[in-house]
């Protein structure tokens, strides 16, 4: 499925959130809080964007790797960045060394983990003591008018736009995976409970948006 909608990605991104998630993953970089010369690791990268946030911040004396196991995301990524570092890799078991990397981050992609908690531990082991594990992800808002609005663009409309680009089940799934995939405080606890520190999360564009940050002990 992933495969299939590489084409489509970018732009079905940019209609979905009127062009606001290249400032999500801005955001999320900055919570990574690496610099010149760190590596960093982007799981679930997809085309890449995060990942060259990252890059922006480490420079060319640092390194990024952007890790996914779709081809066809990692062939756009290579397009729009060939000099970053594009691996094909499992998400639930990362091959890297423990402590390898500054910081590990997952844009939109920690809701497609088959194993949410597996999936966030192998992010926290592969981040060096005092480096940062950042999540980004659609969260569900709990109050009207937002709510209200949220669920007739992601139930209605969203599903509707993907069967005008041939991907029905693909952005069927999407809002199907924004409901499975637990709450802010939810999601906190659990990268409490991997060990993680001063865990915190910010609420953006309305609660639509949650960006989690912790730290490794």
């Amino acid at each position: 499925m992933f495969d299939r909608i590489a084409g489509l990605y970018d732009a079905m991104n940019s209609v979905m959130t009127a062009g606001l998630h290249h400032r999500w993953r801005e955001r999320a970089a900055d919570l990574a809080a690496v610099g010149p010369g760190d590596r960093a690791l982007d799981v679930a990268t997809g085309t890449g964007d995060l990942a060259i946030e990252l890059a922006r911040r480490v420079g060319p004396s640092g390194e990024v790797v952007g890790s996914d196991f779709s081809e066809a995301m990692l062939a756009r990524a290579r397009q729009k960045a060939p000099e970053l570092r594009w691996e094909s890799g499992n998400a639930l078991s990362l091959p890297y060394a423990d402590g390898e990397f500054a910081a590990a981050t997952v844009g939109f992609g920690a809701r497609n983990f088959s194993d949410l908690e597996r999936g966030l531990a192998e992010m926290a082991r592969v981040v060096r003591p005092g480096g940062r594990v950042v999540v980004l992800e659609i969260t569900s808002p709990a109050k009207p008018p937002l709510s209200t609005f949220f669920r007739l663009w992601f139930d209605r409309i969203v599903p509707v736009l993907g069967r005008l680009t041939g991907e029905s089940v693909a952005y069927s799934y999407l809002p199907s995976s924004v409901r499975r995939f637990p709450g802010p405080s939810e999601l906190g606890a659990v990268m409490h409970g991997l060990g993680l520190r001063d865990v915190r999360w910010i609420l953006t564009a309305g609660g639509i948006i949650a960006l989690h940050v912790g730290s490794k002990a």
